[in-house]
């Protein structure tokens, strides 16, 4: 049983290959082969028609489950398929157990219509702060890892998200409007201003990405999920951005966030995104 938070620190100062090693081979394995290959009985709706599931994401997340947990001893998994089955296992991301945060197949829905923006995301845990990252876009052979103090890195490259550059129309990638509470799609027109180009976001994990690298400037979004996104906070966190809910509060893994919230480039991005959705509200 892992007791303490340095114990941990030794696992991420030499096991994240191994970690890296079961991301990529629960895509080779289970969702790499499905891709463009699904049959119509592989593919089920879980809220409604643009909610998926598919084999590959179960599949996909029954592998990591037992690769990570044999990995650390005595962490436990909370995955996007495990707690839409039974609710009550997202309750562990609150527990004294490392846990390991799972998202199979991030963007199912552009898996489904063989598109490659989709992701695999992992994210380690402890007492509610993110410790370590994995974001692996295999149908674009891309791996994004991020370790807490030791920066971000993409295909092993130093990732920095920099800032916007001056006068710019800042890129905003937004929840969809059929995913929002009225209040929540009031916020978000604060962003449809002069000097903001918003749209709707893709795979979150790869609008993540897209933010600690510098192609995006800031995300808004309304939901908590931790599995879209525990792997890309730290994972922009580490390059240098921020993240802050309506209350002006870091988002907080754990729930019970002040929605929507916004991560950025830079401290001050995060803060001029905020403002516009406190102005929207």
């Amino acid at each position: 049983m892992i007791q303490d938070i340095e114990t941990i620190d030794e696992f991420l100062a030499h096991r994240t290959d191994d970690v890296e090693a079961a991301v990529r081979t629960a895509a080779a394995t289970e969702i790499m082969p499905r891709f463009r290959q699904l049959a119509a009985h592989e593919i089920d709706e879980k809220s409604g028609p643009h909610d998926l599931v598919t084999d590959a994401d179960r599949k996909a997340e029954e592998y990591l489950t037992e690769a990570l947990v044999k990995l650390l001893p005595g962490s436990v998994v909370v995955g996007e398929e495990a707690v839409h089955a039974n609710p009550a296992t997202y309750e562990a991301i609150k527990g004294e157990a490392p846990v390991w945060i799972v998202d199979p197949v991030d963007g199912t829905r552009q898996f489904v219509h063989g598109d490659p923006g989709f992701c695999t995301l992992v994210a380690l845990a402890h007492r509610g702060v993110l410790l370590a990252s994995w974001t692996y876009a295999p149908a674009r052979d891309q791996l994004a890892v991020a370790v807490r103090g030791r920066g971000a890195l993409l295909d092993g490259e130093p990732l920095r998200a920099g800032s916007p550059a001056p006068g710019r129309d800042l890129e905003v990638a937004t929840s969809h409007p059929d995913y929002t509470t009225d209040d929540q799609k009031r916020a978000l027109l604060g962003l449809w201003t002069e000097g903001v180009s918003p749209r709707a976001c893709g795979s979150a994990g790869l609008e993540y990405l897209a933010v600690a690298r510098g192609e995006l400037d800031a995300t808004a979004f309304s939901w908590e999920a931790a599995w879209d996104h525990a792997a890309g906070l730290l994972l922009v966190e580490e390059a240098g951005g921020a993240h802050l809910t309506l209350a002006g509060e870091p988002f907080r893994i754990t729930g019970g966030n002040a929605l929507p919230f916004t991560a950025a480039r830079d401290a001050a991005t995060a803060r001029r995104v905020l403002g516009l959705l406190s102005g929207g509200a």
